[in-house]
């Protein structure tokens, strides 16, 4: 038995997403290649739900100021998506409030 994703007759490649916890488009390549965890999110993870990440990456860079030619900036940002994707949810920075609160 073959594990390979499912293909919708157009050939569009679909996950059953960890984040959104139903059956989605996939993302169409692996990100971060040769990174275990770009592996996973590959396998697990939807294009909702990876541009929804995208939004959240965007709002952890600035409000920490990450300058991503830094090693430990890289690694703190692959601790974070990890967490986004297969853990509790990415931390928000100190006196983070939601919009519209």
């Amino acid at each position: 038995m073959s594990s390979t994703p499912a293909q919708t007759p157009q050939g569009e490649r679909k996950v059953f997403c960890v984040k959104l916890q139903r059956e989605l488009p996939g993302l169409d390549e692996v990100p971060f290649d040769g990174h275990p965890l770009g592996q996973r999110i590959y396998e697990n993870v939807s294009k909702e739900a990876w541009r929804m990440w995208v939004e959240q990456m965007k709002m952890i860079m600035n409000e920490y100021r990450l300058n991503l030619g830094t090693p430990e900036a890289q690694e703190f940002l692959l601790k974070q998506m990890e967490e986004y994707f297969f853990g509790e949810g990415a931390a928000h920075p100190p006196g983070y409030v939601a919009p519209g609160h």
